[in-house]
């Protein structure tokens, strides 16, 4: 990601984490609309759940300047998410309703170079997630 890009994400993060509650409501909705066996690996409340997604992505934000960082913890989320049974092609799905909610949560703010970064640092999350799952 470019500087650029990571100042986009941290700039509408805020937008995001003002809307925490309903960002999630929508997010959880549009991933169980693209994949409703999802639904099965929630057990706890979704409510609950939304501000742990919310608290992630501000850890991400945060961190886009020095992703390395937290990588080992991206790790270990992924290996914990593959024992609640997430599967490596599912991220693509939670990638896609997250970048759904966070469209509806920026409005006429999610521009092209705005979703563009968005993607990039949710497949970044997402590749890090994954290789965390695939080690012992």
């Amino acid at each position: 990601m470019t500087s650029n890009q990571r100042q986009l994400v941290r700039q509408s993060f805020d937008a995001v984490r003002d809307q925490a509650g309903p960002f999630s409501l929508l997010f959880y909705g549009k991933l169980f609309e693209l994949d409703p066996s999802a639904r099965r690996m929630f057990h706890v409340d979704l409510a609950l759940q939304g501000r742990k997604i919310v608290d992630t992505l501000a850890t991400v934000t945060e961190s886009l300047d020095r992703f390395e960082s937290i990588r080992p913890r991206l790790a270990s989320l992924g290996r914990q998410h593959a024992g609640y049974g997430v599967r490596p092609e599912q991220y693509d799905t939670i990638t896609a309703a997250l970048l759904w909610a966070i469209g509806q949560a920026l409005g006429a703010d999610f521009d092209a170079p705005t979703r563009e970064a968005w993607k990039l640092a949710l497949n970044a999350v997402s590749t890090a997630m994954i290789e965390g799952a695939q080690q012992p």
